[in-house]
């Protein structure tokens, strides 16, 4: 009995011992095809090419520089040896693609340089812009193109409480200070500026572009909130007819047909009155516009489309002075000039916003400042109260996207914090 159990545990020894050695074989086996196939997939995994410009650079050096003050091409171009010929086919014979002439001090520029035996430029790229560079071939072929880095647009958002000013609160924050230039001109005509309160707020989404995770500057505003002198202030991004604009949340665009001022003032000195006593003549006499402090020198503009029709010197203390007409109904005349823009003469036509004027305190005047008045339909009105008509509302048959449109920023807007 008992020789017998030995037997029967030998046997299962013996079992055991052949499943053990089995399953040893096929996890070798199994190891060495893995194996086998990591090789082959590290065989087939190449190197991805690199490129910069557009170009491969993987067999070529890179040398990156900028523009030095009083650097043409020529210095630049003898440095490296490559010949005159070059040199003037680039300059004389690339001007429809991009006119050397033009380059400017403190842009990127790089060659692209072969790794023979004899190190040769192959390549030279200015960098216009940010975005934009000009690629030059120094070999045989002598090509040129131009060429556009790839942009990456970003939807951001941005909101803040003003303390002193909305260009402070903004690069307090980190914020891109031209962004504040956006939004100064999406309310140019609806808000004034320089009556913004500590305490007011605003709320803005925004797409900001970047090249390689840099940011290279603001896009369009997508939708904004502004609150000034406890009104809030609602502006959308919406597209018609192939166009643009800025419109508030019943559709009505915020473009208006004339600037809220016509220049960048300190402070009103004198506002508009039917019975006001003169500062120097001490006589009692309407005073038909409002009179915007601001140092000499200080730019005017025309704050709507039109024509000049009057040019000269007023005789009755207004000084050198300018009139537009701007349409049927609206003339503006601006008072007191210490000169006029370069071009601007009787006849001119000129475009909201240009330019037509510096600040001054010619004629009869205790300082620098703007005399602006608004004449419609031959009588002057207030310009602080005037409520300047708005251009083309979102179209009926756009009402409906103009709405979701509304609808989504603001769900956007409430949650940010």
């Amino acid at each position: 009995m008992a020789f017998r159990k030995l037997i029967q545990g030998l046997r299962l020894f013996a079992l055991c011992s052949l499943f053990v050695t089995l399953s040893l074989s096929l996890f070798s086996c199994g190891n060495s095809n893995d194996k086998s196939e990591e090789k082959g997939k590290e065989k087939k995994i190449a190197k991805e090419p690199e490129y910069l410009y557009g170009i491969c650079i993987d067999s070529l050096d890179v040398e990156i520089d900028t523009i030095k003050k009083n650097q043409f091409l020529s210095n630049i171009m003898l440095n490296k040896d490559i010949n005159y010929n070059v040199i003037t086919h680039i300059e004389k014979k690339h001007r429809s693609v991009f006119d050397i002439r033009k380059i400017r001090p403190g842009q990127r520029h790089t060659f692209l340089i072969s790794r023979d035996s004899i190190p040769t430029p192959i390549f030279w790229i200015y960098e216009i812009n940010k975005t934009d560079y000009a690629v030059f071939s120094l070999t045989d072929s002598l090509t040129a193109w131009i060429g556009h880095k790839e942009v990456e647009t970003r939807i951001e958002v941005a909101e803040g409480v003003i303390k002193s000013s909305l260009w402070e609160a903004m690069t307090s924050k980190g914020y891109d200070p031209y962004l504040t230039l956006k939004l100064s001109d999406i309310y140019a005509w609806t808000v004034d500026f320089f009556g913004i309160q500590p305490g007011d707020t605003f709320k803005v989404i925004y797409e900001n572009k970047y090249i390689k995770d840099e940011p290279i500057g603001i896009g369009n505003v997508l939708a904004s909130y502004l609150k000034s002198s406890g009104k809030g202030h609602y502006a959308y991004y919406f597209e018609q007819n192939g166009k643009g604009e800025y419109f508030d949340e019943d559709g009505v665009n915020l473009r208006k047909a004339f600037l809220k001022a016509p220049l960048n003032y300190r402070r009103i000195s004198s506002s508009f009155s039917h019975a006001r006593k003169h500062p120097v003549t001490k006589i009692v006499r309407p005073h038909h516009g409002v009179d915007y402090a601001a140092p000499t020198g200080t730019p005017v503009h025309t704050i709507g489309d039109g024509t000049v029709i009057e040019k000269g010197w007023d005789n009755n203390g207004g000084g050198n002075y300018l009139k537009v007409k701007h349409n049927s109904t609206y003339t503006t005349t601006y008072m007191h000039l210490n000169g006029f823009a370069k071009g601007i003469q009787k006849g001119s036509k000129v475009k909201q916003g240009d330019l037509i004027g510096y600040v001054g305190s010619t004629g009869i005047s205790t300082g620098p400042h703007l005399d602006f008045r608004l004449c419609k339909n031959g009588t002057y009105i207030n310009p602080l109260t005037f409520d300047s008509p708005s251009v083309e509302p979102v179209n009926d048959s756009n009402k409906a996207a103009f709405d979701e449109i509304v609808s989504m920023r603001n769900e956007e807007l409430k949650t940010i914090n």
